[in-house]
């Protein structure tokens, strides 16, 4: 009787497990994305096939963005713009696409500002901005709103090394690196501020992960939205959160990076050990 009780048990809890977890996955969205980061090779290339999902319903759509205080502007659109890397134009090669989406680049953004050619924006500082994600012109923040490129970063602090699925919404050619790797291209618009063609899956480690997301515009709607999986918004902070400009983003992330809060002397590890 205890033998069959157990098997009984067994089977009831793998039934409830089997079903929870299929529920969580049609909850997501089919994960279409998988075996990331990009090869080199892949960087520029569109993935396949396409999902034209809804997820108007999503609770989960980030908002709060930290990046140039405007955009680039008059890009000869994207398909022109896509290929170059506008960070290393506008800051002399100081920064780049890639190291820009690590805590040595996001550092920098201190000290390095972005100095485009007048013709594309001129000069640009850093700051935090907000997106309304339902708005499917939201790219243009009070400037142009055709040939334009935006560049937005967040933070994603996990309490452990994780697998994530990340779920982007664009017009037109979106961009993302995270942690000084590419983990998705696509030139092809969603169809909708919150519609998603791809759940891409990633990996977060331990600590704090820099995301960069870059999104290219050439006309008519103009947005970039991105949200995770439930499991993964449970378990992280993403900031910005209340940063309201660079200071007190910085101040935000510190614990997130080891990145010193403003103003505040630097404190490791090592000296820790060191003055022990």
């Amino acid at each position: 009787m205890t033998r069959f009780y157990q098997l009984t048990l067994a089977i009831t809890i793998a039934f409830v497990l089997v079903v929870s977890l299929s529920q969580i996955a049609f909850a997501q969205g089919k994960v279409n994305i998988k075996g990331g980061p990009l090869k080199e090779a892949d960087w520029l290339k569109d993935p396949a096939p396409e999902l034209s999902e809804d997820h108007s319903d999503n609770k989960n759509w980030i908002t709060k963005w930290y990046g140039p205080d405007g955009n680039y502007e008059n890009n000869g659109g994207f398909g022109a713009s896509a290929p170059k890397d506008l960070i290393e134009e506008g800051t002399g090669g100081k920064l780049t696409q890639i190291k820009l989406s690590t805590v040595e680049g996001l550092k920098l953004t201190q000290t390095v500002d972005v100095n485009w050619k007048k013709a594309n924006g001129g000069p640009r500082g850093w700051e935090i901005f907000e997106f309304e994600p339902a708005n499917s012109h939201h790219m243009n923040r009070d400037g142009p709103g055709d040939n334009i490129d935006t560049y937005g970063i967040i933070v994603i602090d996990a309490p452990k090394d994780m697998t994530s699925v990340m779920s982007p919404a664009h017009d037109d050619h979106a961009q993302i690196w995270i942690n000084g790797e590419k983990w998705y291209n696509n030139s092809r618009w969603t169809g909708a501020a919150l519609q998603v063609d791809f759940n891409v899956e990633i990996k977060l480690q331990k600590g704090g992960n820099v995301l960069l997301y870059r999104c290219g515009e050439s006309g008519g709607d103009a947005y970039m939205n991105l949200h995770f999986d439930d499991a993964t918004h449970k378990a992280v902070d993403i900031y910005p959160d209340k940063a309201k400009d660079q200071k007190s983003f910085f101040n935000e992330v510190a614990g997130a990076l080891s990145v010193d809060p403003v103003g505040k002397a630097t404190t490791t590890w090592g000296d820790i050990k060191r003055n022990r």
